[in-house]
């Protein structure tokens, strides 16, 4: 049996506000597959994800990443050097002011050199079909092309885990196809989170829903 990458387990969440969030929340990612999150609005999804990066600190419960516990900060460390965090909100991930830079952040704080995290520019932009946008203006791109750049981010930085957060939110349907596109080659583990039920249908393995705190199992869409 494939073993789980990421585990959570009876892991509970709450905001200052007071409110609820994860109540005993237990899921495992498996090497290999491709989970898809679903859920209401405001269920928790996008909670779950920054929380298995250390973004947030549960209450209670445990994060498991890579066979280790993880609990402090210093824990979660390596895990975001391993674990790609795609944000919902492609302006909240890109900040530099061109293409480049932005792709090229990730591996220079990774230790890689400059000619090392140009190559990986190179390659990623290669692989997310934006191939000579290395100078070009990153707010001047459109939505589809912002998202394409975020998820090349990502994957400059070689993750061996995907977090996605709604990777197709206020996409038109040929920057939806290619980002579907993309994903399915893939090799890596991931979690999706989308309301998109044919995108899911195609892409994941494997899906579980977000219900009043807890994960709960979801009809399988494995395409």
């Amino acid at each position: 049996m494939r073993e789980p990458v990421i585990q959570l387990d009876e892991v509970s969440f709450a905001y200052t506000s007071g409110r609820i969030v994860l109540d005993g929340a237990s899921c495992a990612l498996l090497r290999g597959e491709r989970l898809g999150l679903q859920g209401a609005n405001g269920s928790g999804k996008t909670t779950l994800l920054q929380l298995i990066v250390g973004l947030h600190k549960p209450a209670a419960g445990r994060i498991t990443c890579f066979g280790t516990p993880r609990a402090t900060e210093k824990d979660f460390r390596d895990v975001r050097t391993r674990v790609g965090l795609l944000f919902q909100d492609s302006d909240d991930q890109l900040f530099c002011p061109t293409v480049q830079e932005d792709v090229a952040f990730g591996p220079l704080n990774l230790g890689k050199t400059r000619a090392e995290a140009r190559e990986l520019v190179r390659k990623t932009l290669e692989l997310v079909t934006l191939s000579g946008y290395e100078e070009r203006i990153t707010y001047k791109l459109s939505g589809g092309e912002k998202r394409l750049v975020a998820l090349a981010a990502v994957l400059a930085m070689q993750p061996e885990v995907l977090l996605l957060d709604e990777p197709l939110t206020g996409l038109d349907e040929a920057h939806e196809e290619r980002i579907t596109e993309i994903l399915l080659s893939l090799p890596q583990s991931m979690i999706v989170v989308s309301h998109n039920a044919a995108f899911l249908s195609r892409i994941t393995t494997r899906n579980v829903r977000l219900h009043q705190g807890r994960v709960n199992s979801a009809p399988n869409t494995a395409g």
